[in-house]
């Protein structure tokens, strides 16, 4: 897709091009993100932070008076918006744990998600899930037709939330009949900003205690439970998959193969020797090299600094190694039995080349590469841009493998 803003610094469009896409489910509007957009110098991260969250505090108020004054619907709407634009205040800030915008932020946004839900009835359910000594949050969607239904569990990838899935699948499950458990495991913002949960690359430990949570409920149909991950949760959700066998379906948002593939480009050599370097006691030249590429990439800039924060790692270096273990090689992807959905994205920032590689490793007899280009609008990682378009191939994929029953039999 063409980019419209922040020439030169393709993750301040790409992060302006996700509430763009995000308007589809109404996380955001048109005229709120433009004039954001054009307010932002770019690769000003101050700056990116100091006007998302000037429209944020704009939308909340708008809210609370709308609440004030006995107006639910255009309160809750307007709770969503701020939600989603506290959200992307704090993106770029995690190169400094310590920065105090983060949680003001984050904070902010889960308060105004929870406002939504509260005004929002019986249609969405804040959920604590246990999980290890503690508990994973998320939300609830149940089906509007009889119970019991099939049912998704959704999770985000390496830098979105639980409240995000509303638009990146959950309302648009929800409106077929599904019902949606969305969670943040750890290393999610969740459990990362106030339990200081890392991520782990384990993923089918945090899926399991999901599903027997959710398994319980009566909505549930326990004979169609299927998984959707997105970003780098296209790589998790996978490796669950491979070790879960209550699944009946899973869904890739975008396939990833290799995590450490992508950590490992911005560094120069080959493969083998910088996963030497980067797990040896000391680099110096890995660090020197890793530090040229995040002065002259805002990419690598952001991924480093990011990853140290949610992966843990004391050096960009250290981060690094930690990508290594995320991956679906030696068997893992063999492993999978369940139907499986791998989708790609025409021109993807992050992970190009790597759905198809998951598409060659799987032996399941019911997989599917299902590709989105420019011409659809939707060839940005994720779709973003086309998230109608996009949900709407992949949940007509998924209703041949767990249909929603009909309310009406005949």
């Amino acid at each position: 897709m063409k980019q419209l803003f922040f020439h030169g610094d393709e993750n301040f469009w790409f992060e302006t091009l996700r509430s763009l896409g995000h308007i589809a489910y109404g996380g955001a509007d048109l005229g709120e993100v433009l004039l954001t957009a054009d307010r932002i110098k770019a690769g000003d991260y101050d700056s990116w932070y100091d006007e998302w969250f000037a429209t944020a505090e704009r939308v909340w108020n708008v809210a609370a008076e709308a609440h004030a004054a006995g107006h639910p619907i255009s309160a809750r709407d307007s709770y969503l918006r701020a939600s989603n634009y506290y959200r992307t205040a704090e993106f770029f800030l995690h190169g400094n744990p310590d920065d105090p915008r983060i949680l003001a932020a984050y904070d902010k946004s889960i308060t105004s998600y929870r406002h939504f839900v509260d005004l929002s009835g019986p249609s969405i359910e804040y959920v604590e899930i246990p999980f290890e000594g503690t508990t994973l949050p998320g939300y609830f969607y149940p089906s509007q037709l009889p119970s019991p239904q099939p049912l998704i569990v959704m999770h985000n990838g390496f830098d979105g939330t639980a409240e995000e899935m509303r638009f990146f699948g959950a309302l648009a499950a929800q409106e077929r009949g599904y019902n949606v458990l969305c969670f943040d495991g750890p290393g999610q913002p969740g459990t990362r900003h106030h339990k200081g949960l890392l991520f782990r690359p384990d993923w089918e430990n945090v899926v399991s205690p999901v599903i027997d949570y959710v398994s319980d409920r009566p909505e549930v149909d326990t004979d169609k439970i299927s998984l959707l991950g997105v970003s780098l949760g296209g790589e998790l959700c996978l490796r669950a998959a491979a070790f879960e066998p209550r699944l009946k379906a899973v869904m890739a948002v975008d396939g990833v193969y290799d995590l450490g593939a992508v950590t490992m480009k911005f560094i120069e050599g080959s493969r083998d020797d910088v996963e030497k370097a980067v797990t040896a006691d000391a680099a110096p030249e890995i660090d020197a090299n890793i530090e040229k590429a995040m002065q002259s990439s805002p990419t690598a800039r952001w991924a480093f600094a990011h990853g140290q924060f949610v992966m843990g790692g004391t050096t960009p270096r250290e981060y690094a190694a930690q990508t290594l273990a995320y991956h679906l090689r030696d068997g893992i992807a063999e492993k999978i039995s369940c139907a499986v959905l791998v989708c790609e994205a025409a021109d993807d920032l992050f992970f190009e080349g790597q759905p198809e590689q998951v598409y060659n490793a799987l032996t399941t007899s019911d997989k599917t590469l299902m590709r989105f280009t420019e011409e659809e609008g939707a060839d940005a990682h994720c779709h973003l841009g086309g998230q109608r378009y996009a949900f709407g191939r992949i949940f007509d994929w998924l209703d041949v493998r767990t249909p929603v029953t009909s309310e009406d039999p005949q």
